[in-house]
């Protein structure tokens, strides 16, 4: 088994991850870090043994990204397991929101769909004394593009089309642009009911950067984590988008992948300039996620993705999530919690967790690298 873990993570660092099951990175269920004993497939996560708990103790606190809450609910529920000394707590509520309390001093840890703007780093020196606050990569996944339109199960839309869809510059659904990258479905006349999130998220902004890089004409705004454009209706995190694309007949918005295989809700096949449109699969977004490249300085391992690749079978629309830490500066009393409880995620056994429950790990060559900041956290 650990041989066989070690060949799949040197696959990733080579960037032909394989993931068995779908992707996902889902923010369904409640904030109980103890409802779960095993993973998705009936197994226990990790074996104790696994996790090195040193002199963590207490009470650790985070919050942020809901993208990630399922798999953080996985790690918790392990590593308390294995550390009866310390309780975790994360508190999924949204990237904009977990920045805001990180920068406040009130968790030991945020978590984030999008990397640290240069102004958050700047408010984090006021928190992280002598330091400031940098990205670790933990978790990708793909930004699924659900729909619901009476009469039509598949539907193909190119980067321009869906800027200009939720733009709310495209309003019907047999508009001509459609129809052009759909020969063969018949397409109503139903009014586009686009969706989006109404609070600050990660997932909004990096669907901003897809648009940006692979429709700029057609997407002016720049990439935020606040929804820019005017028009279209907001809903309540991924799961309140989700909710309102399953209920409304015309309906189209964005949502992690889970939300859309959970409720049984349709997505876009992509056409990205490959040969064929590329669905949301999480085998095809991690063909994206692999070829990521680091763009962040000195501890900071902030990724950049490629939103315009054309490469056969890559899904273009995917997030990374951070874990948000002071490189230094963190707080005494909660540093030997962090430092555990990261290293067991950013470990081969709370790596492999992800894959064995449909979420796709960071490529082993940057992971290694994260591992080695974690270690020299102060």
């Amino acid at each position: 088994m650990k041989l066989q873990r070690k060949n799949m993570l040197r696959a990733s660092a080579l960037g032909a991850l394989v993931v068995s099951g779908a992707l996902v990175l889902t923010a369904c269920g409640s904030d109980d870090n103890t409802k779960n004993d095993a993973g998705a497939s009936g197994k226990p996560t990790v074996a104790a043994g696994d996790i090195k708990c040193d002199d963590a103790k207490g009470k650790l606190l985070a919050s942020g990204s809901s993208a990630q809450k399922n798999a953080v609910d996985l790690w918790v529920k392990a590593y308390m397991a294995a550390c009866p000394g310390i309780e975790v707590n994360y508190k999924s509520s949204s990237s904009g929101e977990g920045i805001v309390a990180f920068n406040q001093g009130t968790v030991g840890f945020a978590g984030s769909d999008s990397a640290l703007k240069p102004e958050a780093v700047e408010e984090s020196k006021k928190i992280c004394t002598g330091g400031q606050g940098i990205d670790l990569p933990m978790v990708g996944g793909p930004i699924a593009i659900g729909f619901n339109v009476a009469g039509v199960d598949k539907l193909t839309l190119d980067a321009p089309t869906l800027a200009a869809i939720f733009n709310d510059k495209i309003k019907k659904w047999d508009d001509e642009a459609i129809k052009k990258l759909n020969p063969g479905v018949t397409l109503p006349a139903t009014a586009i009911q686009a969706f989006h999130r109404s609070e600050d998220s990660g997932t909004t902004e990096n669907l901003g950067k897809y648009f940006k890089a692979a429709a700029p004409e057609a997407w002016t705004y720049e990439a935020a984590k606040k929804w820019p454009a005017p028009g279209g209706q907001a809903a309540s995190g991924s799961a309140g988008v989700a909710s309102q694309v399953k209920a409304v007949d015309g309906a189209i918005g964005y949502f992690e992948l889970s939300y859309a295989s959970s409720q049984s809700i349709k997505t876009v096949d992509v056409a990205t300039g490959a040969a064929t449109p590329v669905k949301a699969t999480g085998e095809n977004a991690s063909k994206a996620i692999a070829a990521a490249k680091i763009s962040g300085t000195g501890d900071d391992l902030a990724l950049k993705l490629d939103y315009a690749t054309k490469a056969e079978g890559a899904y273009p629309i995917v997030l990374v999530t951070y874990e948000v830490v002071c490189d230094k500066g963190n707080k005494a009393e909660t540093l030997p919690a962090v430092k555990s409880f990261l290293n067991y995620t950013a470990s081969d056994a709370g790596q492999k967790i992800l894959l064995d429950n449909g979420y796709a790990p960071i490529p082993a060559e940057i992971n290694a690298k994260v591992r080695e900041v974690i270690a020299n956290l102060k």
